[in-house]
């Protein structure tokens, strides 16, 4: 009998090894971390498809975290004024309201937020329409996730045209921090809602997509797809998204991430520009360093030597300047007129040549300036400019 109960023992032990203090480690297992009492499974992501975490909202400590890279050299979101116009309405519950602020904070992590960057609004709607901050009033994503924990569900109607007007007569003006046209920043809506509308939409919709605005259609669960349709913007098959819970809405955050990307394609590595390379418009271009020029190949780059291109038409020295070249001379030369061509000093400094001086009898250059003398048997006056006969010299003497 002792066996026997020794025998179901040692069984159990190995059946339940934390029931006999055992602890094992297996090595084919992964290994999982612990946040508080909760186990995160450790994910690697990799490009170019950004996925999200497992716990996007910790429910009591009012902040939000989330799981897209914080860091992604090769895609950032593009400039927009971008204003979410969200549902919460009775037909979404307390618990799904909080998924939708989790979205809406995943959405901000996606985003290059900045003043001169992506600006974000929020306006919250049901039987009434709330504008819960602009465009001009948080440039920065704490403050702006910092607000989306704060808002709270309005209850009550489907009032979905009326958040689409109000949107553009309040969120999408420059007084609330919308961007002039002439800028060509994109103006986006997104709109997330679970039910039918309970006013007109596709005429107001339509407005708004003729003043220039790009319109997504998020629906959740009981949502009216034929009403999302008629909101969104061509092709309405790109701008149109459905999910069945709110629980997995968050996941959108990629998609829209991936919708709003500029890629810089500098940064994918590919281009083989020697100094500089700089993003245009999804492609790129090479450019140089202050005082490099961009060679025929444009990849590689030259000092900025003008004079070697051989265009000048110098006629004995080119000096090259910050984006041109000028002419010189050699010394004992002097630049003529036409500041090309070239001189000796004595043919063109020689005033003696020009008939300007004002010596009697011999003009005699010196530098850039004259002197006079006199024939043999002539001596110069004291004007230093005449000369007088040396036998007339000796007479007036003789005589005084």
């Amino acid at each position: 009998m002792l066996r026997l109960v020794r025998t179901l023992s040692c069984c159990l032990c190995m059946l339940l090894p934390v029931a006999c203090g055992a602890r094992h480690t297996f090595a084919n297992f992964p290994a999982r971390r612990s946040v508080g009492s909760v186990p995160q499974q450790v994910k690697t992501f990799s490009r170019p498809a950004p996925l999200l975490a497992d716990e996007p909202y910790s429910r009591g400590t009012g902040s939000y975290s989330s799981a897209i890279s914080p860091t992604d050299d090769v895609c950032r979101s593009r400039p927009l004024d971008l204003v979410f116009i969200i549902d919460s309405s009775r037909s979404v519950r307390p618990e799904e309201f909080e998924k939708v602020k989790t979205f809406l904070a995943k959405m901000i992590d996606t985003l290059d937020v900045g003043e001169g960057a992506t600006r974000v609004a929020v306006v919250n709607y049901a039987s009434t329409v709330k504008v819960e901050f602009n465009l001009r009033t948080y440039f920065d994503k704490a403050s702006m996730k910092q607000a989306v924990s704060r808002i709270s569900p309005l209850t009550a109607g489907t009032m979905t045209g009326l958040a689409i007007q109000t949107a553009m007569d309040e969120a999408f003006t420059e007084e609330s921090g919308a961007r002039p046209s002439s800028l060509n920043i994109p103006k986006v809506a997104i709109i997330v809602t679970d039910g039918r509308p309970q006013d007109q939409v596709q005429e107001v919709a339509s407005g708004a997509r003729a003043s220039g605005i790009e319109i997504y259609a998020v629906g959740v669960d009981r949502a009216d797809m034929q009403s999302l349709r008629l909101m969104a913007s061509e092709p309405v098959d790109d701008h149109v998204s459905y999910v069945e819970t709110y629980g997995v809405i968050e996941k959108l955050a990629s998609k829209f991430r991936e919708t709003f990307c500029a890629v810089d394609a500098c940064a994918l590595g590919t281009h083989n520009c020697e100094q500089i390379c700089v993003t245009n418009d999804g492609s790129w271009r090479c450019d140089c360093y202050e005082g490099y020029t961009l060679n025929p190949d444009k990849r590689t780059c030259s000092t900025r030597e003008t004079c070697a291109s051989g265009t000048h038409n110098c006629e004995q020295i080119c000096v090259s300047t910050d984006d041109s070249w000028r002419c010189d001379c050699y010394e004992g030369y002097t630049l003529n007129p036409d500041m090309r061509t070239c001189s000796t000093q004595s043919s063109t400094e020689d005033v003696c040549a020009s008939g300007t001086h004002d010596c009697q009898q011999i003009c005699v250059a010196s530098g850039q300036s004259y002197y006079c003398e006199c024939y043999e048997g002539y001596s110069l006056n004291a004007d230093k400019k005449t000369c007088s006969s040396k036998d007339l010299i000796d007479v007036i003497s003789k005589s005084a």
